[in-house]
């Protein structure tokens, strides 16, 4: 029994990506392990922004958001069936990083970033030109 990382920013195409990956999985026996990442803004950006709540935790918001987007998409109970993980960085390395020893990396081909037009985002770019292990990259 292996694993299958599946990048998911709740964006519809990851959303399509994480059904995928949920598929793949029943037919191999893999287990899901649902992938976020965040960053701080860049210092340009944060400069033009209001100071941050001292209370704020970004991680804990991404925790969040990764396990309503999960729960949205499969049920509390197939929700509680993935593993959620939450890093810090960005995310094309973060896939990448969790996908070592991993029998496949799933994504959607676009993601909240990007432009529309593009064939497929950068982050589905980038982990298909340097993943450890095959990737699948779902399109809408």
């Amino acid at each position: 029994m292996g694993r299958i990382v599946v990048g998911v920013d709740g964006s519809e195409s990851s959303i399509k990506a994480l059904h995928w990956a949920v598929r793949q999985a029943e037919l191999t026996g893999d287990s899901v392990e649902a992938v976020n990442s965040w960053e701080y803004p860049a210092t340009s950006w944060a400069s033009m922004m209001p100071g941050m709540p001292e209370d704020f935790d970004p991680q804990a918001v991404a925790i969040v958001s990764l396990t309503e987007a999960l729960e949205e998409a499969l049920g509390a109970e197939g929700a509680a069936a993935i593993s959620k993980i939450v890093v810090i960085g960005n995310p094309a390395q973060a896939l990448l990083d969790r996908a070592k020893g991993a029998n496949l990396l799933v994504v959607g081909a676009r993601g909240y970033s990007g432009f529309k037009a593009t064939l497929l985002g950068s982050v589905s770019l980038h982990v298909t030109q340097h993943a450890p292990c095959p990737v699948t990259v779902v399109r809408d």
